[in-house]
């Protein structure tokens, strides 16, 4: 009942059927392409115009991601500060309960 059944290789039912013969394609040659015609240069413009309002938003999204992200760290080591000052408590009596005895 618990013993693993190994599971048999499917036999094949009969012979398979031969490969397809496949030709390769014949090339024809193709029709010249038009020459291209002349492009005319486009005046430079900046990528990204920047008025006011969007740098103030700019420079407001960056201060948000600067103090949420500065939060998050502050929290971490914190937490970090809280469990090692516990784990050296916890030493602490260890020690002295171990040395009275």
């Amino acid at each position: 009942m618990f013993r693993p059944k190994v599971p048999t290789m499917p036999q094949s039912t009969g012979p398979a059927a031969p490969p397809a013969i496949v030709e390769p394609p014949t090339i024809t040659p193709g029709t010249p392409a038009p020459p291209a015609a002349p492009v005319t240069p486009v005046p430079a413009s900046p990528a990204v115009w920047l008025t006011p309002g969007t740098a103030l938003a700019l420079v407001g999204g960056g201060t948000a991601v600067v103090l949420v992200v500065g939060a998050v760290l502050v929290s971490m080591l914190l937490a970090v500060a809280l469990t090692a000052t516990s784990v050296a408590v916890c030493v602490v009596v260890i020690r002295s309960v171990l040395t009275r005895r």
